[in-house]
């Protein structure tokens, strides 16, 4: 049993026939009340796969809006021995045994056969009738415990009507069931395979094969432990990924070679790794990139020999139009971690000054780098120039430390304050997107009163610990996809 709200909010009850799922509407929903009788409207029977559901229809497709398991368990028949046949009939009885809906129900049909029959759905007087007790009364996910506006808020899961039912449920992030069964699955593989993971599949290659140098005693990283990173850490970072163009750090052979860029999506990319075709791409340049909107997609990333994921800060729909003003503290050669800190705490007191939410987050190799999240709105030019006023106010205050000499060797060591990424396919690294460096690195979100702490590094978490760091501290970054803010006039 759904609770759908699309264009009218309905319960859907599926009873698996055949394979299939025999489904009527109940506009009401179901009752364990017997004095009551709810109508139901017999519908198109629909895919198996569609039977534990829970996400959201994209507006513009059939049945548009968002989608909760409301029960679930199993059922048999009270009378006859074919189900089917008594669907045709029109006269089907049933006992259920779910998490809300138990004991005898009838289900009989009013009228003649045709396009959305109309039922009535009733609940037989049994140890299981509960007077006065309403559907709506009991809102929540059986599955996931949430209510419909908490997945239509945050959904992790997409159904596009009209796609192949086995390729129609897209997996944006998956629950934590689907990671572990995930996880089982790679590691039943030997060196190569075939990974069925969140409703896909992925042919997987050399995954014994070392990728990350060791450091401080641990024994290095391979790709495998870098697939498992990524199909685990995926709920939290495809968010920051999805909807944007993406530029590839690619070290086919290790962290410890020289890597490459690689913008282009490859024309062997599998299906579901999404594409943004540039419209202002000159002959020569990127023509077409990959966007990643679903986890497997971002599994397939590592699988591919991308180290570093580097998303556009604007989305495809709007590419003039950033969704973040950026603040990169790039240290220099004399640049100790403390002044970066210095440098970053400087920040922090001038966003607090002026009013304005930033997320900051480690490099995962020297640096800091501080989002800030705007309404979309302003252009590049202006968002470049309000982080160049605010770095340069900040600056002024320390500028033994500071350089604003473009060329690296005219910078005498200092750091800068690199006010010039924010333009349109100049990226930073993503949150959580490992580094190309010994251990494994990753650009770990940080809270602002760690700041403060001695035994914070630019590189201290790594994608052996920041899992667990997540599962403690929740993802700290989270703020940056749901603030929505307006850049005020610096005087």
């Amino acid at each position: 049993m759904q609770l759908h709200r699309a264009s009218s909010t309905h319960f859907d009850l599926r009873l698996e026939v055949d394979g299939v799922l025999v489904s009527w509407a109940v506009p009401k929903g179901p009752t364990l009340d017997p004095t009551k009788r709810r109508t139901a409207f017999h519908v198109e029977d629909h895919p198996i796969e569609y039977f534990h559901f829970e996400g959201v229809i994209p507006k513009g497709s059939y049945g548009a809006g968002d989608v909760t398991v409301w029960d679930t368990g199993t059922w048999k028949l009270r009378r006859g021995d074919d189900a089917r046949t008594a669907v045709e009939a029109g006269d089907l009885h049933v006992e259920l045994s779910g998490e809300k809906l138990r004991g005898r129900f009838a289900l009989v049909r009013r009228g003649e056969k045709g396009d959305r029959e109309q039922w009535l759905l009733v609940h037989k007087r049994d140890e299981d009738a509960v007077e006065g007790w309403e559907p709506h009364d009991h809102p929540r996910s059986v599955l996931t415990g949430r209510t419909n506006d908490e997945v239509a808020a945050d959904a992790d899961h997409v159904w596009l009507s009209g796609a192949e039912a086995a390729s129609a449920e897209v997996v944006v992030a998956p629950r934590e069931q689907e990671v572990e069964e995930a996880l089982a699955a790679l590691d039943e593989l030997g060196r190569q395979g075939t990974w069925h993971l969140f409703g896909r599949e992925l042919k997987v290659t050399n995954l014994d094969k070392e990728l990350f140098p060791g450091r401080d005693g641990e024994p290095p990283v391979t790709k495998r432990e870098l697939l498992r990173y990524t199909a685990a850490v995926s709920p939290t970072a495809v968010p920051y990924l999805a909807g944007r163009a993406l530029n590839l750090r690619r070290h086919p052979n290790g962290a410890q070679t020289k890597g490459f860029w690689h913008k282009q999506r490859p024309v062997h990319a599998p299906p579901f790794v999404g594409s943004w075709g540039n419209p202002e791409a000159d002959e020569g340049e990127t023509s077409t990139y990959a966007v990643v909107d679903e986890a497997a997609a971002l599994v397939w990333v590592s699988q591919f020999g991308a180290l570093e994921w580097h998303p556009w800060t604007s989305r495809t729909d709007r590419p003039h139009q950033p969704t973040y003003a950026l603040v990169d503290l790039d240290p220099g050669e004399r640049t100790s971690w403390g002044d970066v800190l210095v440098l970053a705490r400087l920040h922090r007191t001038a966003l607090e000054h002026v009013g304005v939410e930033g997320f900051p987050k480690v490099t995962g190799r020297r640096g800091l780098q501080i989002w800030i999240p705007v309404r979309r709105g302003p252009t590049f030019d202006e968002t470049r120039g309000w982080v160049e006023t605010l770095s340069k106010t900040v600056g002024a205050v320390v500028p033994e430390l500071v350089s604003w000499k473009w060329e690296v060797k005219a910078r005498g060591g200092k750091a800068r304050l690199d006010y010039t990424q924010n333009a349109i396919n100049r990226t930073l690294v993503a949150p959580y997107s490992p580094r190309a460096a010994p251990g494994a690195p990753v650009s770990a979100p940080i809270s602002w009163d760690e700041l403060d702490d001695p035994a914070l590094r630019p590189d201290g978490f790594t994608i052996r610990t920041v899992l667990e760091r997540i599962r403690e501290r929740g993802d700290l970054f989270r703020g940056a996809l749901t603030t929505s803010q307006r850049l005020p006039t610096l005087g």
